[in-house]
């Protein structure tokens, strides 16, 4: 299991772009922290989730 935004979630095995996508975020307008480590744009497609991994997901929205 995986721990994302404080829940436990069956991810392990999947790449961060993969969970993004079936979580519906827009991977444009999110910040990954992985282990305490923020990952670039570019790490989300090659960093896969692991049994254990620590995950938030800060997603921006614009209002006015």
């Amino acid at each position: 299991m995986v721990t994302i935004n404080g829940e436990s979630v069956n991810a392990a095995g999947k790449t961060v772009a993969q969970y993004i996508a079936e979580a519906g975020y827009n991977a444009e307008r999110v910040v990954v922290e992985r282990n305490l480590v923020i990952l670039k744009k570019e790490e989300l497609g090659e960093t896969v989730l692991e049994d254990g991994d620590s995950v938030e997901i800060l997603n921006f929205v614009g209002g006015g």
